[in-house]
């Protein structure tokens, strides 16, 4: 490969990175997570109140954490720094859980905060033996839970897994191993726990 052609790589590789991070796709899922019940778009204040505890508020901790240099970057690249990254953001999850209760939010966007509860205690799980991959999960959990919730007019968007995971493989943020876990703790688990949710809950 040219180098012209292996700077083109990592450009496209970078962006998709920092597109589709995990708190930017999460953040987008739980906007949505009231579409298909009654008063939305009015209820999409719910899905704000939820990303405001599961995305804005561990992300704004998390940047403060890499200012202060306790953490190297804001993707955490380094695997021992996750667990505690996890944790706290498992805390913030949880009180906004407990929030989006006492104030009456739809059912389908705590089915969406459970299912990120989920997500969050499995790759915390993982992550002090493997790095597994963040990116990966998200986007794969994101990308068929629309999918499920939406219809098969949106299958285009599973197109998204591949590309995101081969991203983080060309800037040697995870091996495609990672990457392919990651995928299906978000495609396989996360997609199936948030069915059984909606089946029970919603």
């Amino acid at each position: 490969m040219t180098d012209s052609a292996l700077r083109a790589q990592n450009r496209s590789a970078r962006w998709l990175t920092e597109v589709f991070q995990p708190p930017v796709v999460v953040t987008l899922q739980l906007l949505i997570s009231p579409l298909t019940e009654p008063g939305f778009p009015g209820t999409i204040g719910y899905g704000a109140l939820a990303a405001l505890f599961v995305c804005v508020l561990p992300v704004l901790l998390l940047l403060g954490l890499v200012r202060l240099g306790k953490v190297t970057d804001h993707h955490v690249s380094n695997r021992e720094q996750r667990a505690p990254v996890l944790l706290m953001a498992l805390a913030s999850v949880v009180a906004g859980l407990l929030v989006l209760i006492a104030v009456g939010a739809p059912p389908n966007v705590v089915v969406m905060v459970l299912t990120i509860v989920g997500g969050i205690v499995v790759t915390g799980a993982v992550s002090p033996f493997w790095k597994i991959s963040g990116h990966a999960a998200a986007i794969s959990s994101s990308a068929v839970i629309t999918v499920m919730m939406l219809g098969p007019a949106w299958l285009p968007l599973l197109v998204l897994i591949p590309a995101v995971g081969w991203s983080r493989v060309v800037l040697r943020a995870h091996t495609a191993g990672q990457v392919v876990a990651g995928s299906l703790v978000g495609g396989l688990a996360m997609s199936g726990f948030w069915w059984l949710l909606q089946g029970w809950l919603a």
